[in-house]
């Protein structure tokens, strides 16, 4: 099982920096540092604590969005919205994507999987799946999206949206790679 611990320190409960360590410590792969308010200044500094704390606990951190705080920092794994990519050059996305180890990117239908293969993204997340209170006004997706998602996909695909760890095993039967927390992992 695969499971990618998405942040909002909004929801935390406590202090950030030291739910980022419980994190790391536990049985996430991976935590995808999703801080979408703050500047680019306030950004990086973030994620240079974050990355101590993942680099010695030896797991994975995805820098979200902000890819020059991710060159800056020499960071391979980057999750890149579709919406930024397609503000891109060409030329940015090329260098992008030479400079980084891995990219990713968040789906919500089969187009935007096809947009996310174009930009040869190594997996996807696809949600929402399940209602969940990040999107109160959304309806979820389901399971059978998730499944055709899965089914036309080239790269792995991480669910998120109202995943819980009771919740994995019906989703890993429709073809998901793993799944994504935010709301658990920050209140846990």
């Amino acid at each position: 099982m695969y499971r990618i611990a998405v942040t909002n320190r909004h929801l935390c409960e406590g202090d950030f920096l030291e739910r980022i360590r419980q994190i790391a410590q536990g049985e996430y792969n991976a935590i995808l540092l999703r801080e979408k308010d703050l500047s680019h200044e306030e950004y990086e500094e973030l994620a240079k604590k974050v990355l101590k704390i993942t680099n010695l606990a030896g797991k994975k951190c995805i820098l979200h969005r902000d890819y020059k705080a991710a060159l800056s920092l020499f960071h391979p794994f980057v999750h890149m919205p579709l919406s930024v990519m397609a503000q891109m050059s060409q030329k940015e996305r090329e260098n992008l994507r030479k400079s980084v180890k891995e990219m990713s990117t968040s789906i919500h239908s089969l187009e935007q999987l096809k947009e996310a293969e174009a930009y040869s993204m190594d997996f996807v997340i696809a949600g929402h799946i399940f209602a969940t209170d990040c999107k109160k006004d959304l309806p979820p997706r389901g399971l059978s999206f998730l499944e055709n998602i899965c089914d036309n996909s080239a790269v792995p695909v991480y669910a998120i949206g109202g995943m819980t760890k009771e919740r994995e095993p019906e989703v890993m039967r429709k073809g998901a790679s793993g799944i994504c927390i935010m709301s658990g992992c920050m209140r846990e």
